[in-house]
């Protein structure tokens, strides 16, 4: 089994596009959830002094996606379901699995303070599993729009019952 780049750089583009929808939406979730916690700015604010942040963390929020989409496209060929419960379902075993991680976060962030704390906090969690469900239905949509062509399967070596295959087949005496 070999990596094909070629889908990786789609399930990069699915996945930095996915990323920067959940960006651009949420604002309208941290209405809805009435929660403050946003992605972009827990990033931003980890690597930028200042004001500067957002452009920095939209970067990184992106490349973040880009990277989940590299590794979900050569994934993807190997989970059941279709394409839309394979892309939410990791989507939200990524957000299960390094949700604990805000623990971290509530105590090491570098301005913390300015951050809303996430340790127990039920509206972050609940906006962050919608935005990881939006994320991962994006992703897989894009992903597999991108990548149709590649799944074309190649043609079946012609095989006989005891499947071996045929010989004249193979060869292209028949």
């Amino acid at each position: 089994m070999r990596v094909d780049v070629r889908r990786s750089l789609n399930g990069a583009l699915a996945g930095g596009i996915a990323a920067a929808v959940w960006a651009a939406q949420q604002p309208l979730d941290k209405r809805a959830f009435g929660s403050r916690y946003d992605d972009v700015e827990l990033l931003g604010k980890a690597v930028a002094k200042g004001d500067g942040w957002q452009l920095p963390g939209l970067l990184l929020h992106i490349q973040n996606g880009a990277a989940f989409g590299a590794t979900y496209a050569q994934l993807r060929r190997f989970l059941p379901g279709p394409p839309l419960a394979q892309g939410m379902g990791l989507a939200l075993a990524e957000h299960f699995a390094l949700w604990p991680l805000v623990a971290v976060t509530d105590r090491r962030h570098p301005r913390r303070r300015e951050l809303p704390e996430l340790s127990g906090n039920g509206r972050a969690f609940w906006q962050a599993f919608y935005r990881h469900a939006l994320f991962g239905l994006v992703v897989a949509a894009l992903e597999a729009h991108l990548n149709a062509e590649a799944e074309e399967e190649p043609a079946p070596v012609p095989a006989t019952s005891n499947g071996h295959g045929d010989l004249k087949l193979a060869v292209g005496a028949a």
